[in-house]
């Protein structure tokens, strides 16, 4: 049982790619974290959206930036497993297919993310380091972690 990956920038995403990766953002970021912020922040259109899908769902996602659109190395943001699937660990394969992503379309190894704070030790298996105190961001504490 494995995802089918897709990656698209955000001119190439159909109407109903954009409306089930921007409802699955919403299910989770806003709904099951009990968190309101701004989640359609601009900053889709500069990025290249990977998406997991599995039997016709979309199930897992995140986007990536290259260096300077977001920080000034290359990012990945807004990654997200359906909570129905987190048992699978497509987290885990979903961090590979980004890092893999990056540096086939930006040519960098070097990555930087804002990540959830309770996410450390996922991201640290997958080379990131913390480099910043802990910050809130949305009311939920977060670490900037490098890979480089």
């Amino acid at each position: 049982m494995s995802l089918i990956w897709k990656i698209k920038p955000f001119k190439a995403l159909s109407l109903d790619e954009l409306y089930d990766l921007l409802e699955l953002r919403s299910e989770v970021f806003i709904v099951e974290q009990n968190c309101v912020y701004q989640d359609i922040d601009g900053k889709d259109r500069k990025a290249i959206h990977l998406i997991g899908e599995f039997d016709g769902e979309t199930v897992a996602y995140c986007r990536l930036f290259k260096a300077g659109d977001y920080f000034d190395q290359s990012s990945i943001g807004r990654v997200i497993v359906k909570e129905k699937y987190r048992d699978k660990k497509w987290g885990h394969d979903l961090i590979r297919e980004a890092i893999k992503a990056i540096r086939d379309n930006f040519g960098e190894d070097k990555i930087t993310i804002s990540a959830q704070l309770y996410l450390k030790k996922f991201y640290e298996n997958h080379g990131f380091s913390q480099t910043s105190e802990e910050y809130l961001e949305d009311g939920i504490p977060h670490i900037e972690m490098k890979r480089a």
